[in-house]
């Protein structure tokens, strides 16, 4: 963690312990099991703050009302919010989540990947950033920034289960 915090003191949360029922549906590998945005939220909720000990959902970064899925165009949008309009970790974390759902989702969706509109001051800039291929792919050639976004990713196994001590 920084030394010199970018937010000192960000609002935490209270999530929702969620686990997903499986439905027999589910379950039957004959069945086309389509991905949903409660799916794709279970899997980006848990991802570590890179500034703090906390999960984007405790700090109301992502929200699952703020995902789209198109299973039909084989298209995900999210859109996350920083926790402050100058914050100089909202690329970070949406590499995290980009790199979160590279590991995670099958290959046939083109992911987007946004700040919220009017919630971060160089929210084009970073968007521009956040779905340039050979920017992403550039940045995860650096081996400290991909060490740093396994450390986020360290806690995105929890899917909302249990959250890390703060």
């Amino acid at each position: 963690m920084a030394s010199n915090l970018i937010n000192a003191n960000p609002t935490i949360y209270n999530t929702k312990r969620y686990v997903r029922e499986q439905t027999e549906e589910e379950l039957d590998d004959t069945v086309e099991d389509l991905i949903d945005n409660e799916e794709v939220f279970d899997l980006i909720r848990s991802i570590s703050d890179p500034e703090h000990p906390l999960t984007l959902e405790q700090l109301n970064v992502t929200q699952n009302q703020h995902i789209t899925v198109n299973n039909g165009r084989n298209h995900i949008l999210i859109e996350f919010t920083p926790t402050i309009p100058h914050c100089s970790m909202a690329t970070l974390i949406g590499l995290c989540i980009r790199v979160r759902l590279l590991r995670s989702l099958p290959e046939r969706f083109k992911v987007d990947i946004r700040v919220r509109e009017g919630t971060h001051q160089s929210e084009d800039a970073v968007n521009k950033q956040l779905n340039d291929k050979e920017r992403v792919a550039a940045a995860l050639e650096n081996s400290h920034l991909l060490e740093v976004v396994n450390q986020c990713l360290s806690t995105a196994n929890l899917r909302g289960r249990e959250q890390p001590a703060h």
